[in-house]
């Protein structure tokens, strides 16, 4: 292993870490050293997680070590893990909403005045002085709820900050994030970076770890595969060494003709959130939806499906008008929905793999009433092969797969009912390369056998790269629909920012 120059902060050295017969992790290292941001890169179920999870005391090794200042170090809990100055952000903060944003800081360790009454001025104090530390402005005093996800990060890096945190894993924490705010959390980053902060960044925006960090670590199926500065790397190069293989494209993309319209979006209105929505699309065709985080793409989706209300407009699907506020009346014309949060909206995570595959199709899998146990397990095997789901046994809760695995669970829920329209939002946030070219393939393969696809995205190179047709949103209103030979990086994001036709 190519090592830091710089006395690392933490290491782990060869650390293994094994749930039951399945292998986790196997003699991995990674050190992590002062003013730097280190990459952890890998395809879902390569073991960031468990990585991630070992570094905070919620794991402990197996085998190998773990190094705080060069003294091996065993951590009893995540309390521990905390006093060696190791924090960890996660991709979706867990702030209490009633609380001001200084007292979720100070959760639990609040500053007492004499008589062991909290003293409230010091604690605004020191956390106003924590985001001065930052660069950032927020009021101490205001409550946490309806802070944006932005912010409610900056709010976790505060209270890591306050534990006197030398080592800062951010896991995924740009996923649900616009550009600007992307932005501004880099720079936070740095500022951490400039103050001795080492920082691990888990992505799969290769773009941002590029961005960002000075190095990086690959795993692969548990294991340590290579470990390095970033300068002089590519990212076709970190892909290879993520997968084991040359990914042919990301963007499989098939020829198809559009034949009939399969959905058609009538002037949909819901006042303060979208206005005046209409679109067509038809079979063999993949529309992607596109614009800025808020524009209205997801509620327009979640109308349409009946998930949430409308004051005016009007949906037909195969030429017949849909009963509108019924996600049964949906399902039974045809329509699926892979929703953009597919552990909250689109899981039940405590439920096995086999369940969850089957809950869209409960009825065809019932006799008089009663649920066949066999069909259910035969229908989650027969998509279990055909989606490459990964998991130790059908019969084991979703939670524990990967995020990519829990995806293609949720794919292949509603890919079971064959479905004439299908609506998919965000189909690859937070899964890895080689699993985002297995969803654009499958997409692609559907849509090639005559499925209409209404695709949401933030990203614009899979809008571009899937899209037979783009449609933009702004502030809640369609402002243009793009042809796939003229689709652009900047004519969409001049639409998603109000200036459709604007091209330079």
């Amino acid at each position: 292993m190519d090592l830091p120059q710089e006395q690392p902060l933490v290491v782990l050295d060869r650390v293994s870490k094994s749930f039951g017969a399945v292998a986790a992790l196997t003699d991995v290292t990674l050190a992590l050293a002062p003013g730097e941001a280190h990459a952890l890169l890998g395809e879902n179920g390569a073991g960031k997680s468990t990585l991630i999870k070992t570094l905070a005391g919620v794991h402990r090794p197996d085998s190998g070590r773990v190094l705080v200042d060069g003294a091996e170090t065993r951590f009893s809990g995540p309390a521990d893990a905390r006093a060696a100055g190791i924090a960890v952000i996660y991709q979706e903060p867990m702030l209490f909403g009633d609380l001001s944003i200084a007292e979720n800081v100070y959760t639990g360790r609040q500053p007492l005045k004499t008589g062991r009454r909290i003293d409230t001025k010091a604690m605004h104090a020191h956390t106003a002085a924590l985001f001065d530390r930052l660069g950032v402005a927020l009021d101490p005093v205001r409550p946490a709820r309806g802070l944006s996800i932005a912010d409610q990060q900056v709010v976790e890096i505060a209270k890591a900050l306050s534990f006197d945190a030398r080592v800062v894993v951010m896991d995924e924490p740009t996923a649900a994030l616009s550009a600007r705010e992307v932005d501004r959390l880099f720079d936070v980053v740095k500022v951490l970076r400039a103050q001795g902060t080492a920082v691990l960044f888990v992505s799969h925006r290769l773009d941002e770890v590029f961005a960002l960090c000075q190095r990086a670590t690959v795993l692969r199926d548990g294991k340590h595969v290579w470990d390095g500065a970033l300068e002089g790397e590519t990212p076709d190069g970190l892909v290879r060494r993520m997968v084991g293989r040359e990914l042919s494209a990301l963007f499989p993309k098939q020829d198809t003709t559009a034949g009939e319209v399969l959905l058609d979006v009538r002037r949909l209105t819901r006042e303060g959130v979208f206005t005046d929505v209409s679109f067509q699309v038809r079979a063999g065709e993949i529309v992607g939806l596109s614009g800025l985080v808020g524009a209205g793409r997801s509620e327009v989706a979640r109308a349409v499906f009946g998930i949430d209300s409308v004051d005016a407009g009007e949906v037909r699907v195969n030429g017949k008008a849909l009963k509108l506020g019924s996600p049964t009346a949906a399902m039974a014309s045809g329509i699926g929905f892979v929703p953009e949060d597919r552990r909250q909206q689109g899981l039940v995570v405590d439920a096995s793999v086999e369940r969850n595959v089957a809950l869209a199709s409960l009825g065809r899998l019932s006799r008089f009433g009663l649920l066949s146990r066999g069909a259910e397990r035969r229908l989650a095997q027969d998509w279990a092969i055909k989606l490459s789901i990964k998991t130790a046994r059908l019969g084991a809760p979703a939670a524990t797969l990967s995020g990519g695995n829990q995806q293609k669970v949720v794919l292949a829920k509603w890919l079971s009912r064959r479905p004439s329209v299908l609506i998919v939002d965000e189909p690859t946030r937070g899964i890895d390369v080689g699993t985002k070219a297995e969803v654009h393939r499958l997409l692609s393969e559907l849509a090639g056998e005559g499925v209409a696809v209404l695709m949401i995205s933030s990203e614009l190179p899979e809008v571009l790269g899937m899209a037979d047709r783009v449609l933009v949103m702004h502030e809640g209103r369609l402002v243009d629909d793009i042809p796939r030979a003229d689709a652009t990086e900047e004519r969409v994001a001049l639409a998603a920012a109000g200036r459709p036709g604007v091209v330079s």
